[in-house]
């Protein structure tokens, strides 16, 4: 799955062709090793190609700059979580919305079922707002109101 990130720049997407992202043993065990620190920057450019800070919403700029500096360095196991996390509810809102413009207003505008909070602030503040964004995709995707 991320094991070949350095070289696939599509390889976020073909995580999530294992089926539900961060459920394999696979997946929680390259979690665990740590994902290679260009998946950050990955992921920033596919979700917010025009705020190069949004990296450091994921890891600490002292941190990443560190990190970038050392060869071979890794994310963390939360790091790298938390980058599996974001990614599976971008993808997930990719196919609702079947653009990445939409997903990404959806994404990054207040929602009222989440108190006004906008849907990735949910998703990055814990490991508990993942399943609650998805639930409000699932529904929009389905076509039930919410």
């Amino acid at each position: 799955m991320f094991d070949v990130l350095e070289r696939d720049t599509d390889v976020l997407d073909n995580a999530m062709a294992d089926g539900a992202a961060g459920t394999t043993l696979r997946t929680a065990e390259q979690v665990e090793s740590g994902f290679p620190i260009d998946a950050v920057d990955r992921l920033t450019a596919m979700l917010s190609p025009d705020d190069p800070n949004f990296a450091y919403r994921l890891v600490p700029r002292a941190t990443l700059t560190r990190r970038r500096a050392t060869p071979g360095a890794r994310l963390t196991t939360e790091e790298s979580s938390k980058v599996l996390r974001v990614w599976a509810v971008w993808a997930m809102a990719r196919k609702v919305w079947k653009d990445d413009a939409k997903a990404r207003r959806w994404l990054f505008r207040p929602h009222m079922m989440l108190n006004d909070r906008p849907a990735i602030d949910v998703v990055l503040a814990s490991e508990f707002g993942r399943p609650i964004v998805e639930g409000i995709l699932g529904r929009a995707y389905y076509g039930i109101p919410s």
